[in-house]
């Protein structure tokens, strides 16, 4: 039990010395959020393949699980634009039921993740990887709204890029100028809408203007009505979906990306987070809210959620400084479904399209394109090679080549840094006159990481132990050697034996903390002999030349 991490939400903390001033800030923050989340939801379960109360479901069950159970004071919580490619994929191979249970199995490894302490794993993930595939993720979140926002009459778009590109092609000649009139105005109204307005989400009234100008010009638009039939007014009923033991096998793998995409975005919106508030998050409380919200949402027939960016930073910019804001936030999506559910068949689906793709656009920051210039090669590749994956296989295989890459490009950089070269030796008065390569002492300095991309640093040493060669001692300077792996430690015993085969002789100087203990456990320190490890050069000359003295 001691190794389990403690359950303990950010809420009980908040709470203490909580003020009816700081509730009235929440309350208005979540009240505002709520509003803003509401086409939101329904803009991304739409894309996803899902209907719009499904993702209204989703912000709220998971919205109020997050805000309530979560280890960040403002995680807003629910459906996000980064599923939008992986659930359409699902709904369209497996069906909407098989999704539902998808993102349970994705609950249980976010549970999982987060008992086992691995918040901060995901941290290791290169900054390179998630720019790649965000910028992905905008590109395939643009290309599935075109549909939409131009009024094409076609069926369901295919998963696969290049099939999609081809019926987006062929339907072209059925867009809609009306439709298109209607969400280019939206775009416009998001992208102009000034700042001084911001308590009042563009989003929200691009939504409102949107479907009264529809209604009142008559225009011939596809609305949430006319494809869904509308949104049900109630509150959500639990059902528990229909498992079948062998469904269950083709779904781990989708079900493992939904819960490291959710684990990633989650806690890199909770980072975003405590940079604006000056707070620190807990990285595996986290993590078990999100996977408590992905087991609880699909039975209130929602889906995957995790932590969204932008309606996190939104609430922080509201005044929002506890998870009392977030759930407000989910009751007042409540709230609006109880109320106003009936008015939601009249929103055109092209102004959820111009909702939607603004969002996409803004997650992708284009401007990291013209400042990749800036950037080392290594860096490019990895970004680029993402970016390029995510757009035209998926995501999973983009992170999983993207991280290899950055591990591969890493290794080669850390490795170059490595470096092994002789010290020069004090002018004795028996060296005098003797070239460096004919000494019978020769020192040698470590510089950098010796690990299995590094080990081969090591091997011009071997010719040193040929009984043909001049030199009897090596002496090793690892003052400058920071780390060890057991490669490296096999590249030195392997040195040391074939120094010890032909009576010569191998020291080692000044190794730090690191070093020492993996020589001490290993028992390289018994074959080498204790007392072949020394404090310093100086000390290592000393033993080996009596008549030595000086400082090196």
């Amino acid at each position: 039990m001691a190794s389990l991490p403690r359950f303990r939400p950010r809420l009980l903390d908040s709470l203490d010395g909580y003020s009816g001033a700081q509730f009235g800030t929440d309350l208005a923050a979540g009240v505002t959020v709520g509003v803003l989340a509401l086409p939101l939801a329904m803009a991304f379960a739409i894309a996803s393949g899902m209907s719009p109360q499904a993702g209204i479901f989703t912000a709220i069950v998971a919205g109020l699980v997050i805000s309530a159970l979560g280890g960040s004071r403002v995680q807003i919580g629910g459906p996000t634009g980064a599923f939008i490619v992986i659930v359409y994929g699902i709904v369209v191979q497996h069906g909407v039921a098989n999704l539902l249970i998808c993102t349970m199995l994705a609950g249980a490894m976010l549970l999982a993740m987060g008992f086992a302490r691995l918040g901060s794993w995901i941290r290791f993930i290169p900054i390179s990887v998630i720019s790649g595939f965000t910028k992905g993720i905008a590109v395939l979140i643009l290309l599935s709204q075109v549909k939409e926002f131009l009024g094409l009459q076609t069926e369901a778009l295919p998963a696969e890029f290049f099939a999609k590109l081809a019926a987006l092609w062929a339907a072209l000649p059925t867009a809609s100028a009306q439709s298109i009139a209607l969400g280019a105005a939206c775009v416009l109204l998001i992208a102009l809408w000034p700042q001084r307005w911001r308590a009042l989400p563009s989003p929200v009234v691009a939504l409102v203007l949107g479907t009264a100008a529809a209604a009142l010009l008559q225009l011939d638009v596809e609305t949430i009505g006319s494809r869904f039939g509308g949104i049900p007014a109630g509150l959500p009923q639990l059902a528990l979906p229909q498992v079948s033991l062998s469904a269950i096998g083709p779904l781990i793998f989708p079900a493992f990306t939904i819960a490291m995409l959710g684990a990633i975005e989650s806690l890199l919106s909770a980072t975003v987070a405590d940079n604006m508030i000056d707070d620190r998050h807990d990285p595996n409380q986290e993590l078990i809210a999100q996977g408590l919200a992905n087991l609880v949402a699909p039975l209130f027939g929602g889906f995957c959620a995790t932590g969204a960016i932008a309606r996190t930073s939104t609430n922080v910019r509201m005044g929002a400084r506890s998870p009392v804001a977030g759930i407000v936030h989910a009751l007042t999506l409540l709230a609006i479904v109880l109320v106003a559910a009936p008015a939601a068949r009249w929103i055109p689906l092209t102004v959820l399209s111009a909702i939607l793709m603004v969002v996409a656009w803004n997650m992708a920051q284009w401007s990291e394109f013209r400042e990749l210039r800036r950037f080392r090669m290594n860096y490019r590749i990895v970004l680029l090679a993402t970016f390029v994956l995510t757009v035209i296989f998926d995501l999973t295989v983009a992170v999983e080549v993207g991280l290899v890459l950055a591990a591969v490009l890493f290794i080669t950089r850390v490795s170059g840094l490595t470096e092994v070269r002789e010290l020069a030796l004090p002018v004795l008065d028996d060296a005098a006159g003797v070239a460096a390569d004919a000494r019978p002492v020769r020192v040698f300095e470590v510089f950098g990481t010796l690990f299995f991309g590094a080990a081969n640093k090591i091997e011009p040493l071997l010719a040193l132990a040929d009984p043909k060669h001049p030199a009897q001692v090596i002496v090793l300077d690892l003052q400058k050697l920071i780390n060890i792996d057991t490669t490296g430690l096999e590249m030195l015993a392997t040195l040391q034996r074939k120094l010890a085969k032909n009576g010569k002789r191998l020291l080692l100087a000044g190794a730090n903390a690191q070093p020492l203990s993996l020589f001490e456990r290993s028992g390289f320190i018994g074959t080498l002999g204790r007392s072949n490890v020394c404090d310093s050069v100086s000390q290592a000359m000393a033993r080996v030349l009596p008549g030595f003295s000086g400082d090196i």
